[in-house]
């Protein structure tokens, strides 16, 4: 049957802050305690979603999460009103509050990793939610993350949807950020590379500076939960060194589409072997295999990361090639910009064009455009059962546009999280959007 890539962007909070919560994220870090304005940055992501779906591509919505966070607030024994909860941790520890008020549910590539029908023993399309316990902020995310992809991938004839792996440091997992999927056509078997920072059980070269999030054993523990063929997949490890450069996740040094492998020279331990592995994997399924090895003399990991060069988006279009979607920072790097003009202007390269989006209100807290997509590989009877509100569309670009300017703010600083007038415009705003996108109840505030 045949196949089609369907990427669902996540909606930036109303809360979102530039509160430097992970440390080995560069731009985050930079960025620290730096006035935010949610409102652009909510309008640039949507902008992006609008763009592609009006490109032909299919392109979906998922819902930011209730933050302040107040039931994980009462959890941790502040007690009262709403309101009262609130001061009582602002007071306690304004880090915390801030951890607990994180709008990174934007990050959707971390909401799960997803495996199509056409590679599962059982064709159905499987979903398993990341738990992000390397980050407090992030590992709050699971249950709600779980109840928006439920509610949008409904149908259990076509979905089945795994909870998150055990909260601990052996089975870190961070989503689809370190998975890639390559093959032919999306309707067809492929390989499905699944990219670890460390062996939490059998030992492994590690970084020295920064954390390895996703260990070896998460991306088993999920390749068996999605029922995939030990011929189809490829478990391998991040270089160390390009983690302790800031490369916290696999898509900020590699991004996958069909049979493309675009990747820098430092993007993977004993990278030679890894590539040899792929390319004899894809020759048993009938797939040349491409590799776009980057080297280190055309662009630096320092650029990589500061540009977010990798942490784009490779899309097929309709005469064959690939589009590669690139942040507004790639074209002020004068290294990264010659790079792509280069590699778009010849003849042989799979990717001749290149798209540019300013995503910089959230490029400020860590993330491009491959972090803000989920990647869902679907056929036309799975689509037709996808929540059809989800899906962008000119109607609800205009009905989430005209929703974003009533209800988000234009300056936000962690200062603001107290205030409990922020905390009644999250609830009115998100308890609108569950109906604009029809998700149901799956906030904790909703009665």
């Amino acid at each position: 049957m045949s196949g089609f890539e369907a990427n669902f962007d996540g909606l930036v909070g109303l809360t979102h802050h530039y509160a430097g919560l992970s440390v080995d994220n560069k731009a985050s870090i930079h960025n620290r305690d730096r006035v935010s304005n949610p409102r652009k940055a909510a309008l640039q992501g949507l902008m992006k979603m609008k763009a592609l779906a009006d490109a032909g591509f299919v392109q979906g919505v998922l819902p930011p999460q209730q933050r302040p966070n107040i039931p994980a607030l009462r959890n941790l024994g502040f007690t009262g009103s709403d309101e009262q909860v609130l001061d009582k941790a602002a007071k306690y520890s304004p880090v915390l509050l801030s951890k607990l008020s994180s709008a990174s549910s934007m990050w959707t590539a971390n909401a799960a990793t997803v495996s199509p029908s056409a590679d599962s023993a059982d064709q159905r399309v499987h979903f398993t939610v990341a738990n992000l316990n390397n980050k407090l902020h992030r590992s709050l995310e699971v249950e709600t993350t779980a109840a928006a992809l439920k509610a949008t991938f409904a149908d259990q004839n076509h979905f089945v949807h795994h909870q998150a792996l055990v909260q601990h440091e052996n089975f870190g997992d961070e989503g689809a950020a370190n998975h890639n999927r390559l093959g032919g056509e999306y309707g067809t078997p492929g390989i499905q590379v699944f990219v670890y920072g460390r062996s939490a059980l059998r030992g492994s070269p590690v970084p020295q500076r920064y954390p390895a999030r996703q260990t070896l054993e998460a991306s088993e523990a999920i390749a068996r939960l999605h029922q995939l063929n030990p011929a189809q997949t490829v478990f391998v490890q991040q270089n160390p060194v390009a983690i302790d450069s800031g490369v916290f996740h696999n898509d900020v040094i590699a991004v996958s589409n069909r049979n493309v492998l675009f990747h820098h020279q430092y993007a993977y331990l004993d990278q030679d072997q890894v590539l040899a592995e792929i390319k004899e994997k894809m020759a048993v399924l009938g797939h040349d295999f491409v590799s776009i090895e980057v080297s280190s003399e055309q662009v630096s990991i320092e650029d990589a990361v500061d540009s977010y060069l990798f942490n784009s988006q490779l899309l097929s279009k309709a005469d064959g090639k690939m589009m590669i979607v690139v942040p507004e920072e790639c074209r002020q790097s004068a290294t990264v910009w010659a790079y792509l003009q280069s590699l778009t202007a010849q003849t042989s390269s799979p990717i001749n064009e290149v798209c540019v989006f300013d995503l910089r209100e959230s490029m400020r807290n860590g993330g491009g455009p491959a972090c803000l997509r989920l990647r869902v590989v679907l056929n036309d009877a799975e689509l037709s059962t996808v929540n059809p509100a989800t899906i962008m569309n000119p109607r609800l670009y205009d009905r989430l546009t005209q929703w974003i300017e009533q209800h988000y703010r234009d300056e936000l600083c962690a200062g603001d999280l107290v205030d409990p007038q922020l905390l009644r415009e999250v609830y009115t705003a998100l308890d609108e959007l569950t109906q604009i996108l029809n998700l149901g109840s799956i906030y904790e505030f909703q009665r």
